[in-house]
């Protein structure tokens, strides 16, 4: 079995910060990409940064020059710091991480989700 568990959301003034963090644990033989996706109410859930098995990262135009994608292998575990928050950041935050189980074909995990609100 495989878990994902997710810590580091709250509430947040604008142009403040929050660091979201992201760990797989259980039967995992390797982990490929990991990334971190956002829902606001009302909207369809989007990408927000992607980092590689070999460290390139990717991000949403909404949160480049903001956001920081990281991950450290060892703890398999993938960081999200977010600096400069406004208000449309506010979300639930997934992280998904693909990775090849123990037993089983490489897929796609969900993490259960983390509120951010940024509001004054």
């Amino acid at each position: 079995q495989v878990q994902l568990v997710e810590s580091g959301g709250g509430l947040v003034q604008p142009g403040g910060s929050l660091r979201l963090s992201c760990a797989a644990s259980g039967s995992i033989f390797s982990i490929n990409a990991m990334g971190w996706y956002r829902q606001a109410p009302g909207k369809q859930r989007e990408l927000v940064a992607f980092i590689t098995s070999g460290g390139n990262t990717n991000y949403a135009d909404s949160v480049k020059a903001r956001f920081t994608i990281s991950r450290d292998n060892a703890k398999n575990t993938v960081y999200l710091q977010m600096n400069s928050l406004k208000p449309e950041d506010t979300a639930v935050y997934y992280c998904n991480i693909r990775l090849t189980p123990g037993v089983g074909p490489l897929r796609g995990y969900w993490g259960q989700g983390t509120q951010v609100t940024v509001s004054s």
